[in-house]
């Protein structure tokens, strides 16, 4: 079983030019611009200092997004919420895929587990 390191804000890689470092906050944002962009995704879900924070106008790619910096590998917590008539689990599938895709393409870093938690379902206005 890997150790989470605790603290860790950098992934750093020595290239031929120079050190690449690429902060947690920046694998956090593309994971939720990912998932936000999923058909059947309403919005992500952050904890309650989130939410204090979007309704005072800030906006925050990152909101429920948590990320895991292990040696050699990227795991990725995110809440979700899904507008009503989708299929949880297929939105859930499509969001784990898109991110890791996201941050492997991006990044060059393995993505071994997205964890989803779907935390409600939003209603159509029209309804």
């Amino acid at each position: 079983m890997s150790e989470v390191i605790e603290d860790v804000y950098d992934i750093k890689e020595e290239t031929s030019y120079g050190q690449v470092q690429i902060a947690g906050d920046v694998v956090a944002v593309i994971a939720g611009i990912a998932a936000s962009e999923v058909d059947g995704v309403y919005k992500l879900a952050g904890n309650l200092s989130n939410e204090i924070a979007s309704r005072l106008g800030r906006k925050n790619p990152a909101k429920g997004v948590k990320v895991d910096l292990i040696p050699g590998e990227v795991r990725v917590d995110l809440g979700i919420i899904v507008y009503y008539e989708y299929k949880i689990k297929k939105v859930s599938e499509q969001v784990q895929e898109k991110v890791k895709q996201a941050i492997e393409t991006m990044t060059g870093l393995n993505v071994t587990k997205v964890n989803i938690r779907v935390a409600g379902v939003k209603m159509n206005d029209a309804n």
